[in-house]
């Protein structure tokens, strides 16, 4: 990746509390456009907690986050065209119940971003075309496999051409058969060169997904690296703890 990369999202010193918690501590992070960032940590450390920052559903008490140069912990920001900016895909998928696949995937780009319904429509259906989706596109969340209600909650977000897209733990709720197929989705968006930060705690993946890797540990970024030097080579004692339960938990 060039250094001359446009930067899109730029955080510095990012503070949030949970009543007296100390959730983010300090976080410091830019995201260049096409680039996969890969959040990894122990559970509780605050990375689920950083992405919805990102997104705007939870304030924050300090530090600042910037989209493009604007400030989003100003006054006044329209999070909803926001949003539209910066997609998010949630590990329980978020799909209304009561909603084809199709009318789900679409009701962002009709009611917020007023697009006309036929391009929308094309569009839509090209992405599930691509994560082998579309014959189900008038089912009901209910008739989807967890894998299948993932790929779709993908789509929904790709279909609002965001210019990055979170994901929160996308694999966690789902049976160890259906991780593939949604990780697969994700790997040929980063070929795309679609901009991601992506929380997980697949480590074969986030090895072989980012450009580089974000370790935190009590809500700290305690160290950045390329996949490589982090996965031979970790640079903290931190890291290098949290590796040698990851291959114990293998065994």
């Amino acid at each position: 990746m060039s250094e001359n990369t446009e930067i899109l999202l730029e955080v510095e010193n990012l503070q949030k509390f949970f009543g007296d918690r100390h959730v983010l501590n300090g976080i410091s992070l830019q995201v260049k456009r096409g680039e996969v960032t890969v959040i990894l940590g122990p559970s509780g450390c605050g990375k689920s907690t950083l992405l919805r920052c990102l997104n705007g559903l939870e304030p924050v008490q300090g530090g600042t986050i910037h989209y493009l140069g604007q400030n989003l912990t100003g006054e006044h920001v329209n999070w909803r065209e926001i949003r539209q900016h910066i997609g998010m895909v949630f590990q329980n998928y978020e799909l209304f119940p009561h909603m084809t696949v199709i009318e789900n995937i679409l009701l962002g780009p009709l009611k917020a971003q007023k697009r006309d319904s036929k391009e929308a429509l094309q569009q839509a259906e090209t992405l599930l075309d691509r994560v082998g989706l579309l014959a189900r596109k008038n089912d009901y969340p209910r008739q989807l496999s967890g894998g299948q209600k993932q790929r779709i909650a993908i789509v929904r977000a790709l279909c609002m051409n965001p210019d990055i897209i979170l994901f929160d733990e996308v694999t966690a709720s789902l049976d160890p058969e259906m991780v593939r197929e949604v990780l697969d989705v994700i790997l040929g968006l980063a070929n795309q060169g679609m901009t991601m930060l992506i929380v997980t705690h697949e480590m074969g993946f986030a090895r072989s997904v980012g450009d580089r890797i974000v370790f935190m540990d009590q809500g700290k970024i305690c160290e950045i690296a390329d996949p490589e030097q982090f996965f031979t080579e970790p640079a903290t004692e931190r890291a290098q703890q949290f590796l040698n339960i990851f291959e114990y938990n293998k065994l």
